[in-house]
């Protein structure tokens, strides 16, 4: 089978793989050859490939179900649950209208990161580095720092809630900070090692996160189904559009990691089209497969965040195994104050940690595993993080490229860890502050992406010169792409509802930024890329 498939493989394909290959060889660092401990991390399975993309015949696993683990298990942790709480605690929206938005509006956001998923397979390449097709070398600059600021953010959050659960455990005899650091640790230790041992712990980190919140829910379900449903003034369209910014800030950044973890997986079959004047094979995938990997990708981010959608009384009552875990959120917070113990876990500086481990309390020492067991559930997320986090490092600096992969694991821990520690404090207003703002870039890149790959390459994946992904002459300028990124904002700004900055448009009808910068930013690149293609002249 290897060998029919290296036979069908096309011209452009050969020249890819061994352009890669090459690449390959000359990104590698050379020390590997002098340093003992270098081969033995590389025996050890640790992961060297940075951005330097897979080629076609190493593209070979089959597994696509792990891609549903990698995100199903990155969501299903305590970040998703503290999410939901913002609900009811700074939007102030009742338990049914906090559950609707949940639903239709992460329902809606997850298609694109999902959709993202299926191109890691036809083109073998990291996301950030498929971006430069669009974006081009240089350009990519701006949405790589970005991305590698949001990536950071969502390593500050996770590790905050890890380390406030350990704490809690600790009766705070361990404090936030230390709890912290423990976390961190061990999420580097998970991502230092690459691919196989990530998608591994993927696979594993998440049942232990199950058993703790039906456990949670046994103990403690009395009380949620007392839980007030009503919190605050009658929903508005302001506050619905709001809370569901930070929703789509939280799902829609995905989009920029997304191909990170499907690189390897195996893409096509080899069939030959008379019509291609050359005569070369057209590589075309697998339908079920692209359909396989889009839906796996697309319950991985689904299922932790809305599997279940009705109201909290009646679903307990129908349903006790399957757990919403931004739904129980909001529940958990709603019915806080009618429980000392929970008031007093969960404390005045929203302490979501301490909040599960008074919800775990009434099974003693069990329940303070259980609660162990919910802090290290951030580390599948961070882990995740932190792997992609290296290769936004690689193209924010191309020189960086010649430094292995890992290297950059311990320099994201480095850069989040401290920030953790500082911000620990504020967590809510940390959360709703960042969740808003990251959704307004990803949904334009998105846009632009997507725009790219069907006006202007009809959707063919081999319109993409693979050959050309580190070469800044044969990409193109990317200067379309920023100006409507850009030029978007003109709009986006007005539409925005920030604590800290509210536009006029924003102000009326809640913050409607997110949904604004993907048609907008769509929109205005067909033309700029029209202007772009005219004027480039290709070496």
């Amino acid at each position: 089978m290897a060998d029919l498939r290296d036979e069908k493989l096309s011209d452009v394909e050969k020249d890819a793989a061994s352009k890669a290959e090459s690449d390959v060889a000359s990104v590698h660092s050379e020390g590997s050859r002098y340093h003992p401990w270098l081969k033995a991390l590389l025996s050890w399975g640790v992961e060297e490939r940075g951005i330097v993309p897979v080629p076609y015949d190493q593209r070979t696993d089959k597994q696509f179900y792990k891609i549903f683990f990698v995100w199903f298990s990155m969501n299903f942790n305590i970040l998703s649950f503290s999410t939901g709480t913002l609900g009811p605690i700074v939007f102030g929206l009742s338990l049914r209208d906090s559950c609707l938005v949940i639903l239709f509006f992460n329902l809606l956001a997850c298609s694109l990161p999902a959709y993202f998923n299926t191109w890691g397979p036809r083109t073998g390449m990291r996301q950030m580095v498929h971006s430069r097709y669009s974006f081009g070398y240089y350009g990519l600059t701006i949405p790589a720092l970005l991305n590698l600021i949001g990536l950071c953010g969502f390593n500050i959050l996770n590790s905050i809630l890890g380390g406030q659960a350990l704490a809690s455990v600790s009766n705070d005899n361990m404090s936030w900070t230390v709890g912290i650091v423990i976390i961190a640790i061990v999420a580097l230790v998970i991502s230092f090692m690459g691919y196989r041992v990530l998608t591994w712990y993927e696979r594993l980190s998440w049942p232990p996160v199950l058993l703790a919140f039906i456990v949670a829910l046994g103990v403690g379900g009395k009380h949620l189904y007392n839980a007030p449903s009503f919190s605050g003034e009658p929903a508005s369209a302001s506050t619905i559009l709001s809370f569901a910014s930070v929703l789509a800030g939280f799902v829609i950044t995905y989009s920029a990691m997304a191909s990170d973890f499907t690189m390897y997986y195996e893409p096509t079959v080899s069939r030959y089209d008379p019509s291609i004047s050359n005569h070369t094979f057209w590589l075309t995938p697998y339908p079920r497969r692209s359909r396989k990997i889009f839906l796996y990708s697309y319950l991985g981010y689904v299922v932790p965040i809305v599997c279940d959608f009705f109201h909290v009384r009646e679903w307990l009552i129908l349903n006790l195994s399957q757990i919403v875990l931004e739904c129980l959120g909001v529940a958990a917070v709603m019915a806080t104050p009618n429980v000392p113990s929970w008031n007093e876990g969960y404390g005045t500086a929203g302490n979501i940690g301490g909040l599960l481990s008074a919800m775990l309390s009434p099974v003693g020492g069990f329940g303070k595993f259980l609660t162990v067991m919910l802090s290290l559930s951030v580390t599948a997320n961070i882990a995740c993080t932190l792997y992609s986090i290296c290769f936004n490092f690689q193209v924010l600096v191309p020189s960086f490229s010649r430094v292995p992969r890992y290297v950059f694991s311990i320099v994201g821990t480095a850069i989040s860890l401290p920030l953790s520690i500082v911000g620990a404090h504020r967590f809510y207003a940390t959360l709703t502050d960042f969740l808003s703002l990251i959704g307004y870039w990803a949904s334009a890149y998105g846009a632009i992406l997507i725009v790219e790959h069907y006006c202007f390459r009809n959707g063919d994946f081999n319109s993409y010169d693979h050959s050309s992904w580190n070469n800044p002459r044969r990409l193109p300028w990317g200067a379309a792409a920023i100006a409507a990124v850009i030029l978007s904002f003109g709009l986006v700004i007005p539409c925005m509802q920030q604590v800290w900055f509210e536009g006029p448009i924003g102000t009326k009808t809640g913050d409607i930024g997110f949904e604004v910068a993907f048609p907008l930013a769509g929109i205005l690149y067909f033309p700029l890329r029209k202007l772009e293609l005219k004027y480039q002249k290709f070496d």
